[in-house]
């Protein structure tokens, strides 16, 4: 425990008795903690900068769809259809709303056995 009392040696920004992050101080008042209701001194932040960053990391969605298209490939249901590619009986689909809402979905055959692709408007 430091000599101020306090049970956390922390940044401004977070309660020195619970750890909570706490919220903006309001000039002139109190700055309460939500959690444990320690209050102190808005004062205390005079003369304080606050300085944040947000990083993004980059996201790639064609991968992720990617990901998603394979595993419903191999994980779709088994339907009656011939592949025109090999002439295997059976063939698993899965549905993509690839147009506008007003129309069918687009249907995906994929043939288990030459990994084939083909596609149905409905």
């Amino acid at each position: 425990m430091s000599s101020s009392g306090a049970l956390f040696g922390c940044d401004i920004g977070f309660c020195s008795e619970c750890g909570a992050l706490l919220p903006e101080p309001v000039h002139g008042r109190l700055v309460s903690c939500r959690l444990c209701s320690h209050s102190m001194q808005a004062k205390r932040y005079e003369q304080q900068e606050e300085h944040s960053r947000v990083v993004f990391n980059k996201y790639d969605h064609d991968k992720e769809n990617q990901k998603k298209v394979e595993i419903l490939k191999a994980d779709g249901p088994l339907v009656d259809r011939k592949c025109s590619s090999c002439g295997h009986e059976g063939m698993t689909y899965y549905t993509q709303q690839t147009r506008s809402v007003d129309e069918g979905q687009t249907v995906f055959y994929c043939c288990p056995n030459c990994r084939a692709q083909e596609k149905e408007d409905s």
